[in-house]
């Protein structure tokens, strides 16, 4: 900008700000923090108060702590209909149509923030010092146990697990240490209540057996993903057989792979991934 650019003008011996120097103030970085959440500004007194009112207004739907009930669980790090602060915020203060989300109408729009700083606080876990050494974990996640073949981190590997990028911002070393040992112990929802990397196991009419994890399902079809990476589609009323398998998991257990030590190291490897680049 110019060293001649006036960004101001007086009118009746008032200031007032131009046109421009509003958009410059809004775009350039610095200037105006309107793209900054309020939730980074938020004290340990805005998050002490946003919990009692989630206890007070949310947490007959949502369970305390957003562990959920007949609303969704909120205890995770990405919420399907809030992706930002913003559309937290919003779908906090205007609800959900054509659902059971109300609107927030006895908050005001700080107690609305300081809900929505304690909902995003219930999607991370407290980092604590483990047993285990990440590094040899790493090591371990990379070689023998070829978890990559499965799991995305930081965007490399396969897609046929859920993505570890921020697992240790999300789930404790004890969930950690039971989906190692024991895979299908227990399946994560999205925020519809939709069960995320079911096994589904089909028989079609020529005796043909198919077992993979469900990618989509219909009222008329199912697609699924085996363990070999292969997409299926069916059309359900071709199918001898089809049934779901919610305490099984693709993922074989780790009890015999790994020593106790290495698994210390891994879950320690795990617990260390918050989503950092």
């Amino acid at each position: 900008m110019s060293a001649s650019f006036k960004p101001d003008v007086f009118v009746g011996g008032r200031r007032v700000v131009s046109a421009l120097a509003l958009l410059a103030t809004i775009l350039l970085p610095g200037t105006a923090a309107l793209a900054e959440s309020p939730i980074s500004k938020q004290t340990s007194d805005d998050r002490a108060r946003g919990r009692r009112l989630f206890e007070g207004q949310c947490a007959r739907c949502h369970g305390m702590d957003g562990a959920g009930g007949t609303g969704p669980g909120l205890n995770r790090s990405v919420l399907g209909r809030a992706p930002d602060d913003q559309a937290l915020f919003s779908v906090i203060k205007e609800g959900i149509r054509s659902t059971e989300m109300p609107a927030a109408w006895q908050m005001i729009d700080r107690e609305i923030w300081q809900v929505a700083g304690y909902v995003r606080s219930l999607g991370r876990t407290a980092q604590v010092r483990l047993p285990g050494e990440p590094e040899l974990g790493k090591r371990l996640y990379e070689t023998k146990g070829q978890c990559a073949t499965c799991h995305i981190v930081r965007g490399r590997g396969g897609s046929l697990g859920p993505d570890l990028t921020e697992i240790g911002a999300r789930r404790g070393a004890g969930h950690l240490r039971s989906m190692l040992l024991n895979p299908g112990s227990s399946k994560a929802r999205d925020s519809s209540g939709y069960i995320s990397f079911l096994v589904m196991r089909v028989v079609t009419q020529d005796g043909r057996e198919v077992r993979g994890i469900r990618i989509n399902e219909d009222t008329f079809t199912l697609q699924l993903r085996d363990a070999d990476n292969r997409v299926y589609s069916f059309r359900k009323d071709d199918l001898k057989e089809l049934s779901r398998e919610s305490g099984a998991s693709l993922m074989p257990s780790y009890q015999t792979v790994f020593s106790p030590a290495e698994i210390d190291d891994l879950i320690a490897y795990l617990a260390s991934l918050r989503g950092e680049r």
